[in-house]
């Protein structure tokens, strides 16, 4: 058995968290809240950022998987530190850091998105991912931690109630038959990556030492357009078909005087405007998660829903966008 502190507990941190109780380790979880006690997991109430404390609690880890996420909004400010915190953690534990990342720092790409691409962005946002991933990967190669980063495209899946593509903005009126609105091109593939599958790619490089030193694209089901998405999902709901409207960037733009979130998302429109494809094959070649079969990715989903999002959601907490 093997012990694990998981950093944050929105989507990706719980499902993470809960996957490595099943398989048998000891999982403390680090909030600034707390949460409720549930089976196998200890929550520690601390402020991640706190290098000091989040060493002590890190003493004797075999890994840390840092999974937390500050507000959308406020990631350029608080990022930085959390990663950096991370980082003097492993170095002064030994415990093997493994960051959940995503594609922003790649920036506009033209073709499909493979881990060798340059880390280019020019967003604020996708700047400060990169920075984060490229300060451990610095820190590795100078032989003073072991990391290893696993990046995902938009999460969807149970326990993703906010924040998320599909989650925040599409399954509520779709459940309910009413017409979604969605940003940029509703007909144009964007990868969306299942979170039990971000998950279980987590636990897996975690305890595999041939990954460490590089970042791994999540296994992901083929890429669908929003439309088609909508599609899919409305049917095993039973209430399409469903119509799907694209919001233009000038009702993104009013809307972003009164809203932080959707002043944000300006700067990553372009995932929705030109295709956004994910490419994991050196990962499915290297290791044994694949991606769950599309089908029943959208039947957990909508079994999920409809099962009490409404009360699941305070538990799940928020992470659609690692």
């Amino acid at each position: 058995m093997s012990c694990y502190v998981v950093l944050g507990f929105g989507a990706a941190g719980a499902a993470t968290a809960r996957l490595l109780v099943e398989q048998g380790h000891s999982v403390r979880v680090v909030t600034r809240s707390g949460r409720a006690a549930e089976p196998g997991i200890e929550h520690v109430v601390l402020d991640a950022a706190d290098a000091a404390a989040l060493t002590g609690v890190a003493q004797g880890a075999d890994a840390i998987l840092q999974c937390a996420a500050p507000p959308y909004d406020r990631w350029a400010s608080d990022l930085p530190p959390l990663a950096a915190s991370a980082c003097a953690a492993a170095e002064a534990t030994g415990a093997v850091l493994v960051m959940l990342g995503n594609l922003y720092g790649y920036g506009p790409v033209d073709g499909p998105m493979t881990e060798d691409l340059p880390l280019s962005a020019t967003g604020r946002k996708g700047r400060v991912r990169a920075a984060a991933w490229e300060r451990a990967r610095t820190l590795h190669e100078q032989g003073r931690i072991r990391a290893v980063e696993v990046r995902a495209s938009d999460f969807f899946g149970p326990g993703v109630t906010d924040g998320g593509h599909l989650a925040a903005r599409v399954l509520p009126p779709l459940l309910r038959g009413r017409p979604v609105s969605t940003l940029g091109d509703t007909d144009v593939p964007h990868s969306w990556t299942y979170l039990p599958d971000v998950a279980r790619a987590l636990a897996e490089v975690a305890g595999a030492e041939r990954a460490w030193g590089r970042a791994w694209h999540v296994p992901t089901e083929p890429a669908l357009s929003v439309r088609q998405m909508v599609e899919r999902l409305a049917a095993e709901a039973g209430t399409g078909p469903i119509p799907v409207r694209g919001l233009p960037a000038a009702v993104l733009a009013v809307g972003g005087i009164f809203s932080p979130l959707l002043r944000e998302l300006k700067e990553i429109r372009y995932q929705f405007t030109r295709p956004f494809v994910v490419d994991a094959s050196p990962y499915e070649a290297a290791f044994e998660v694949r991606a769950t079969p599309f089908d029943q990715q959208v039947k957990a989903t909508v079994d999920w829903w409809r099962e009490g999002s409404a009360g699941a959601a305070g538990a799940a907490g928020a992470a659609g966008r690692p």
